[in-house]
C-alpha cells in the first residue's frame, strides 16, 4: 500500500512539471540591433550627428540635417539611405543612393513643411530595395522657412470700371514645401470668361464684357496643404461716346475756309473710335478723322452727320446743318449748279405754267359735271299707313 501512494505521488508530481511547462511562455528570439544588422552585410556605423538648422535665422528650427559615416568590409556596396519624417500622420522621405567601398560619408537634410513636431528615422536598405536595418531619431519641433501654399488675386483698374478702360488682374502663387517633396498640387481658376492657364500671371480684362465676377482660385498640393483667394468686381456698360459738332466757315462763301470738327464731351480718346462722316446721307469714304473738311461743298443747304462707334458697337450720332454760300466769282458750270433762289412777287414764271393750270382746271370741271349728273335725286319714300282715317 506505500508502495502505491508513492507510485500516485510520483505521477502526480510530474504531470504538475509538465503542466507547468506548458504555461511557461517559450523563450523569445533575441532581436538583432541594428549595428548588427548592419554587420550581417558588413557594414558597420562608425557616427551619427543630428545638426539643427535655422536657414531663415529667425529663432525658429526649420531643418534637421543628419550625418552618417559608414564603414564596409565588402569590395563594393550599392545602398539606398532613406530619411523619413512623419508629421500629423503624413510622410515625405528624403532619398540617396551611394556607391563606396571602405568608408563614406553620407549627409540628408530633412525640411520641415509645417509648424509642428517631426518625427525622423533613418533606413537602410539595398540596391534591390529591401530592408537592412532602420535606426530611430529623436523628435524635433520645426517652424518651416519654405513658403506654404499661398494663391492672391488683385485687381489693377480705376474706380466705376468700365468696358474698354484698362484692366488687370495680377495672380499671385508660391508654394516652396510641396515641390521640395515631390507632391506638387493643382491650380484652379474659376469665374473668368475664359479658360486661364497656370502660366497667366496677369490677366488683361479690359476686353471683358459687362457683368459681375467673382473669381476663385484654389491650390491644395500632395502633403494636403490648400490656398484660396476670390476677387468680387463689375464691369459697367461704357456709355454711347458723349460728343458735340463745332463749325467754322457757316453760311460763309464756297472761297472760305470750312471746318467741321467733332469735340468729346465725356473725357474718352478718340484713338479707338470709328468715326463716320455723311453729306446729305451720303457717307464719305476716307473721312474716318476728327474734323471734316467741308470747303469743297458746293453752295447750298447741306446736312453734315457724323457717327462714332465704340470698340464694342455702342454709337452715337451728332448733325448739324451748314449754308454756303456763292462765290463772287464763279464759273459757268459753277452758277449752272447753283440752287436757284426765290426773289418773292419779282420771281419770273413761265407761260407753261398758265396752261398747265387752265387744262387741270377744265378737267377737274368736267369730272365734277359728270359726277352730279348721273346722281338722281332720291325718290320720296311712301309711309305705311298709321291707321283708320278718323
Amino acid at each position: 500500500m506505500p508502495m502505491h501512494d508513492a507510485s500516485n505521488r510520483t505521477r502526480a508530481v510530474l504531470i504538475g512539471l509538465l503542466l507547468v511547462c506548458l504555461l511557461l511562455p517559450l523563450p523569445a528570439t533575441a532581436e538583432l540591433s541594428t549595428e548588427e544588422q548592419l554587420a550581417e552585410q558588413g557594414l558597420t556605423l562608425l557616427a551619427l550627428r543630428n545638426d539643427t538648422i535655422d536657414t531663415n535665422q529667425d529663432g525658429d528650427i526649420d531643418a534637421v540635417r543628419v550625418v552618417v559615416v559608414l564603414n564596409s568590409t565588402a569590395a563594393s556596396n550599392d545602398l539606398i539611405v532613406k530619411l523619413r519624417g512623419l508629421h500629423k500622420e503624413r510622410e515625405v522621405l528624403e532619398t540617396q543612393e551611394i556607391s563606396f567601398q571602405g568608408q563614406t560619408n553620407i549627409t540628408l537634410v530633412y525640411d520641415a513643411w509645417s509648424k509642428g513636431e517631426h518625427v525622423l528615422r533613418l533606413d537602410f536598405l539595398d540596391e534591390n530595395g529591401d530592408f537592412i536595418a532602420s535606426y530611430p531619431l529623436p523628435t524635433f519641433m520645426l517652424t518651416p522657412s519654405l513658403d506654404v501654399p499661398r494663391v492672391a488675386i488683385k485687381l489693377n483698374a480705376g474706380n466705376g470700371l468700365q468696358t474698354g478702360e484698362t484692366c488687370e488682374i495680377v495672380r499671385e502663387f508660391s508654394d516652396e514645401t510641396g515641390p521640395r517633396y515631390g507632391e506638387t498640387g493643382v491650380r484652379t481658376f474659376t469665374g473668368a470668361p475664359f479658360s486661364v492657364l497656370d502660366t497667366h500671371g496677369v490677366l488683361d480684362c479690359s476686353s471683358w464684357p459687362a457683368g459681375a465676377y467673382e473669381l476663385k482660385e484654389t491650390y491644395r498640393n500632395g502633403l494636403g496643404q490648400t490656398a484660396e483667394s476670390t476677387l468680387n468686381f463689375t464691369i459697367n456698360n461704357r456709355p454711347a461716346p458723349d460728343f458735340s459738332l463745332s463749325v467754322s466757315g457757316h453760311q460763309n462763301a464756297t472761297d472760305t475756309p470750312c471746318m467741321v470738327r467733332m469735340l468729346l464731351e465725356d473725357g474718352r480718346s478718340d484713338a479707338d473710335l470709328d468715326k463716320i462722316w455723311s453729306v446729305r446721307g451720303q457717307r464719305i469714304d476716307g473721312a474716318n478723322g476728327s474734323t471734316f473738311d467741308c470747303s469743297t461743298l458746293p453752295a447750298g443747304a447741306h446736312l453734315i452727320t457724323l457717327e462714332v462707334v465704340t470698340e464694342k458697337m455702342i454709337s452715337s450720332i451728332e448733325g448739324v446743318n451748314l449754308i454756303r454760300l456763292p462765290a463772287a466769282d464763279l464759273s459757268a458750270n459753277e452758277s449752272a449748279n447753283l440752287p436757284s433762289s426765290s426773289l418773292g412777287m419779282d420771281t419770273p414764271t413761265e407761260s407753261v405754267g398758265w396752261l398747265s393750270i387752265g387744262v387741270l382746271a377744265f378737267f377737274v370741271s368736267i369730272v365734277v359735271f359728270v359726277v352730279l349728273v348721273r346722281n338722281k335725286e332720291p325718290e320720296a319714300l311712301e309711309l305705311p299707313a298709321l291707321g283708320p282715317t278718323p
